[in-house]
Formats: structure tokens, sequence, C-alpha cells
């Protein structure tokens, strides 16, 4: 007898009315929510302006949702195009089945076009928004939980994922691998943030640490799932992604390191132009109302010249009488008889 375990919802639909709320989909919502609004504060620390995460996210958020949905129908073409199947449920983005991998590399895509027209340097933009896709990437695995998929090998462990006879699915207790990675999408965003404060990493480094981060916790995650999938060499499609991915960011990481040392002193120069403005103008405005201080007292100095003027004008015509008595008393003594 099991004593404890995960239960699974019964549905993955909430109906509010004639509004279908979707478990799935709510879960992508909210993981974008805090992206967008983690990354902002990020970008404004970095000396951006608020609303530019949000802008360039119009861009990237469909495209990453396009790409993810191309690459599960992609490497999971059986499921929509196979014998018995209907391809329009390749369309069903709310039954489940993104892949990541699409998500980031299309996503990218949509950031690039969005900062190209922001005149914003993309690697600068995707260090300030790595951690916030982490989380959003920890959010949304909660959306395979309403679905139960992503778990793995049958286990009798207490945290073990009870799931539901179904389609394609047989009832019993498995390994939470949704779980896992939620938990581990938190851990990666941690460590960025702390290796983001602790090295100043620059030039895109802190998104390639994201990357590489992730990829090995997904490599033993994806070992474990028990799920349809293609295999090459013995290993599922997706851990051979992983490891080369991996090897990718790591590559990316060290040259970056080489050639670009350090972290960009300008990330949006649109923003940097209109504090330098302010700055100056703000010492033009200094100076002039030291100029006009100036202004100010200068008729005082030129009143107290005057006064000054006045006053000894004054003084040298007193003095002249003062002489020409002097001579008259002279010329006089002069006329006077003299005494023998």
């Amino acid at each position: 007898m099991d004593l404890a375990y995960i239960p699974s919802p019964s549905t993955g639909v909430i109906n509010l009315g004639p509004v279908p709320l979707r478990g799935y989909a709510f879960c992508i919502i909210i993981g974008v929510f805090v992206a967008v609004w983690y990354g902002n504060r990020r970008w404004i620390a970095r000396g951006g302006t608020a609303g530019t995460v949000a802008d360039i996210a119009v861009w990237a958020v469909p495209f990453g949702l396009v790409g993810g949905r191309l690459y599960h129908v992609i490497t999971d073409y059986q499921l929509y195009f196979s014998e018995g199947r209907n391809w329009v449920d390749a369309f069903k983005i709310w039954e489940g089945g993104l892949g990541i991998w699409g998500a980031i590399a299309l996503g990218a895509v949509g950031a690039w076009i969005g900062c190209r027209r922001r005149g914003i340097p993309l690697p600068a933009y995707a260090d300030a928004i790595a951690p916030g896709i982490a989380f959003a990437q920890a959010i949304g695995r909660w959306g395979n939980w309403f679905n139960q998929e992503l778990y793995g090998r049958p286990t009798d462990l207490p945290w073990a994922l009870e799931i539901s006879e179904g389609v394609n699915r047989e009832g019993g207790l498995y390994h939470p691998t949704f779980l896992y990675e939620s938990l581990w999408c938190v851990g990666v965003a941690l460590l960025v943030i702390w290796a983001d404060r602790r090295f100043t990493l620059g030039h895109g480094r802190a998104f390639a640490l994201y990357v590489a981060a992730y990829c090995a916790g997904r490599g033993w995650i994806e070992y474990m799932r028990v799920d349809d999938a293609h295999h090459i060499l013995g290993l599922r499609l997706n851990v051979w992604t992983a490891i080369i991915v991996f090897l990718l960011a790591v590559t990316y990481i060290v040259l970056s390191a080489r050639k670009r040392p350090g972290r960009e002193a300008v990330v949006e120069p649109a923003a940097a132009k209109a504090a330098a403005e302010k700055a100056a103008g703000g010492t033009e405005e200094v100076a002039e109302t030291g100029a006009a201080k100036a202004d100010l007292t200068k008729p005082d100095a030129d009143k107290t010249g005057d006064k000054t003027g006045d006053k000894t004008g004054a003084e040298k015509p007193g003095d002249q009488p003062e002489a020409d008595e002097a001579a008259d008393t002279a010329d006089a003594g002069a006329k006077a008889p003299q005494k023998s």
C-alpha cells in the first residue's frame, strides 16, 4: 500500500462559464509574465529603460511558441502524421507539446528582430532575461502535471507521481520528472543570478551559463523518461540535443571571455544618450544660475563705485577754497609797508 504520492488532477481544464481555462496554457502565461517582469528589473539595473524588455518580448514570445511547437511536431511527427492520426492535432498547443530547444532558438530570432529595431545588442538583452527564462520554465513544467505527461519510470518513492489510466498511458506511480525539471530550473536561475553578480558576466555569457546548466540537468532527467521518443545510438534524441547544446554553450563562454572580457558599459544607447543630455542640461542650468547671480551683484558694485566716486569728487572741490584763501593771505602780506 502506497502511503504517500503526488496526485494528478482529474482534469486539466477548469470551465469558467463558457470559457475553458486550461492548466497548461495558464502555466505558460504565468511563466512568460514572470520572465518579462524579472527581466525588466535586471535590464533597468544594467542601465536600460523600463518597458524595453516587454517591447522586445512582443517579438520573442510568439516566435518562441511557434518554434517550440515546430520542434515538438517535427521530432514526434508520428503522433500527428502516422496512420490513424489527425494532422489537425498538431495545432492543438493547449494539449501539450512544446520543445524548449525550438522555443529558445526561434525565440532568439524574434528577440534579435526586436533588439535590432531598438538598437540594442542581443547578447546584453539575453543576459538580462536569462534567469527569468529559467523561472518561466520552472512554472511552465507544471502544465505537464495538469496534462499528466512528462513522467519517468515506475517508482514507490514517497514523492511518486500518480498517473491515471488514459490514452497512450498506463495508470500507476512514476517518477515526477516534470517536478525534477521544475526544481532544476529554479536552481539554474539562482546559479545564473549568483554567477552574474560574482563574476560580472557580460556579452551573452550569463545566457550561455543558463543554457549549459539547463542542458546538464535535462540530460539526466530526459534519460529517466519512458514516453515514446526517437533514439540515436541508444540515447533519446533530446539527450543528444542536450549534450551538443551544452558543449556549444561552454565553448561560447570560454571564447567570449577571451575575446570580450568584462561587461558592456552601455546596453541601451538611447537611454545612455538621454541620461547624458539630462546631465548636460543640469550643468548648463547651474552655469546659467551662476551667471544670473553675478549679474545681480554687478549693479550693486557699480552703485558702490558711483557713490565712492561722488564722495571723492565732492571732497576735492571742497579743498580748493582753503588753498585760495591761503594764497590771498600771502599776497596781502607782500603789499603791506615794511617797518625798519
